[in-house]
């Protein structure tokens, strides 16, 4: 008998599908745990300008979850299993909760986070922007929500009028791995997206691959059409940031840069108190 006809909808899953179903549950399991224990804290990467990569624009707050010996597990290895479940509305409520914090307490930091749409209608989520926005008079101003092109499209018309209201408060928000979903164009002159992060895919040896470097320019003059600040994402060789320059790319992040870190640069000790 091949392992594919051992589901036969008679109740008995193939061993691989045990193996994946096991693996999501000890992946939710850990990540509850995470949460609970507020084994959580978020790795910073620097966003910096084209023009002048020595200066950062603002820093990507990237959750990451804390095993007990002290590992660090970042957002991919457990995100795509937690994302559609409530624990995954939770993940976003820790993030946000840890970069509003930092923002309270250094009224020069800029700082973007990653959310869900499905987090927009989460009450327990709305009330940490709600409080964290009160904090301080400019922590709204500072703030800088990323949304992926996939979760935005699945709402979009919720994902609209959600920004809006935000955007009266000073709230800023990104569009993240642009190009990367299925984008509906159309949808872009109501979203009005104040950064366009642009799908790292597309900078990959943009130096000396033809095809990225001519999507990267559409993309990049679709940005300054709708009055997009534009980000080019995961930029790890000098060669690719001088490209990205000359198509007039706004900021880049990636390697070349900084790697993500649990320790924040305007607060070294900060971090190193949190895993202590």
């Amino acid at each position: 008998m091949k392992l594919t006809d051992i589901s036969n909808g008679s109740g008995f899953d193939s061993p691989l599908g045990v193996a994946v179903s096991m693996a999501e549950r000890e992946t939710m399991v850990m990540v509850e745990e995470a949460i609970r224990l507020r084994r959580v804290a978020l790795a910073y990467q620097p966003v910096v300008l084209s023009r002048d990569p020595s200066r950062v624009a603002f820093h990507e707050g990237l959750i990451r979850v804390l095993e007990p010996n002290g590992r660090i597990i970042p957002a991919g290895e457990f995100m795509p299993v937690v994302e559609a479940h409530q624990l995954g509305r939770e993940i976003d409520c820790a993030a946000l909760e840890l970069g509003l914090r930092e923002l309270a307490l250094h009224p020069d930091l800029r700082l973007s986070i990653n959310m869900s749409a499905r987090s927009i209608g989460y009450p327990r989520w709305l009330r940490v922007l709600n409080a964290g926005i009160d904090a301080g008079p400019t922590v709204g101003e500072r703030l800088i929500l990323e949304i992926t092109e996939s979760s935005a499209m699945t709402v979009p018309e919720l994902v609209v009028a959600f920004m809006e209201d935000y955007q009266r408060k000073g709230v800023a928000f990104a569009l993240d791995d642009f190009g990367a979903g299925n984008t509906a164009i159309r949808y872009f002159k109501d979203f009005f997206f104040d950064i366009l992060k642009i799908d790292g895919q597309f900078a990959r040896r943009i130096h000396r691959d033809p095809d990225n470097r001519a999507l990267m320019a559409a993309m990049v003059s679709i940005g300054k059409h709708f009055e997009m600040f534009t980000v080019a994402e995961a930029v790890e060789s000098p060669e690719e940031a001088a490209c990205l320059q000359e198509l007039g790319v706004d900021c880049m992040q990636g390697f070349l840069f900084g790697a993500p870190s649990v320790q924040p640069p305007w607060a070294p000790d900060l971090a190193a108190r949190k895993l202590a």
